[in-house]
């Protein structure tokens, strides 16, 4: 047991506060990894507002970089002094979903009430999104992370732990998008600029982003979108098919929790074409679509959990794209901050301006 600093959210809505927290060492199959870095992401503010309950107090982040600094029992692989990103994604490698090839979606729970990190006072914290990475430090099972090269940023590195992997996955995987074809991607945040990668790394023929803003068009063009559509304007699917060429797309990849988005997605779609859904609303939103057009235009629904990945397989193919210069990943940063900084940067987040914005760990310094 020892004792580190962390972000810890003691009532929803409310700012985090920097305190002392206890870790636990590492049991069996686990890892200490020290952290240099921690992205933000929009999951994490969902989680503080309450939007999806959960026990608290609580320690959220779940998109870190850093180096092992203790192994448990059992753990193979991996040694003191490797670099690594650290997902949130602890699969059991057993369960039907897990031997299936499908670890985002394992069927074994896990409890973070019960997870390594305490109160001074011994009150359990719950580690969120089986991380808990809003801190120095982090215990998590050796098969939530993935080495990568030494030399590689650990503020850019960070990114691949969920934002990359969701949006660039959610085409690659759960679209299954093959060249030539037409995608619609409903967001142009960090995932939704992902997912625009991965339709281009894909081989898409267009690529139309849909957001709110004129600004957040032209970021998405640089990362790959074709054509730009105003979600603000009058039937924008119509604007989306006309870029098109008159049909609609293969594929519209709604990126945003927002129920209006998911109720005009199908809008979108051509004959055949499908809706991968990603964003996800406050527990209990309910959207509506007409099920007779589905059937009768052979549209499809599909859930996509953080990209679909196997982040053994998907995060080094990503990080070699990223050093051919065919994925960006430096241009995803807004902004750095330090974790005293971390409430100005949620807020910052929340604005909607901001791609990602990094929390970075002083290690020297502490």
């Amino acid at each position: 047991m020892q004792t580190i600093k962390a972000a810890v959210c003691r009532a929803f809505n409310q700012p985090l506060v920097i305190e002392d927290v206890q870790l636990a060492n590492p049991g069996f199959g686990e890892v200490e990894v020290t952290l240099d870095a921690v992205a933000i992401c929009h999951s994490d503010i969902s989680f503080a507002e309450g939007a999806w309950g959960g026990h608290l107090p609580a320690v959220y982040g779940h998109e870190a970089a850093g180096v092992v600094t203790g192994l448990g029992e059992g753990v193979t692989g991996f040694a003191e002094g490797d670099t690594v990103v650290v997902t949130l994604i602890r699969a059991c490698g057993s369960c039907p979903n897990c031997a299936g090839g499908k670890p985002t979606i394992c069927e074994t729970p896990y409890d973070g009430v019960k997870g390594p990190l305490s109160a001074a006072d011994g009150e359990p914290v719950l580690q969120a999104m089986a991380c808990g990475a809003f801190a120095e430090k982090v215990v998590v099972s050796a098969r939530q992370i993935v080495r990568i090269p030494e030399d590689m940023g650990r503020d850019v590195a960070c990114l691949l732990s969920c934002g990359v992997i969701t949006g660039v996955g959610a085409a690659v995987n759960a679209a299954g998008l093959r060249a030539g074809q037409d995608v619609v991607v409903i967001g142009a945040g960090g995932v939704g600029l992902n997912a625009i990668q991965g339709a281009r790394i894909a081989g898409a023929r267009r690529i139309v982003a849909v957001d709110m803003t004129e600004e957040k068009l032209e970021v998405a063009r640089e990362f790959g979108a074709t054509d730009g559509v105003l979600a603000t304007g009058p039937k924008p699917w119509r604007a989306a098919m006309k870029a098109l060429g008159g049909r609609g797309a293969d594929a519209v990849m709604v990126t945003v929790g927002a129920i209006g988005a998911y109720n005009d997605a199908p809008r979108y779609l051509g004959w055949g074409g499908k809706v991968i859904m990603i964003g996800m609303p406050h527990a209990g939103a309910m959207a509506e679509y007409e099920p007779m057009a589905a059937s009768f235009q052979g549209h499809g629904f599909i859930g996509s959990k953080m990209g679909d990945v196997v982040i053994q397989r998907d995060i080094p193919w990503m990080i070699d794209l990223y050093q051919q210069g065919r994925l960006k990943l430096d241009e995803l940063i807004s902004g750095r901050w330090t974790l005293d900084q971390i409430n100005e940067a949620i807020a910052d987040t929340k604005t909607g301006a901001a791609k990602r914005n990094v929390i970075l760990f002083d290690r020297e310094a502490g």
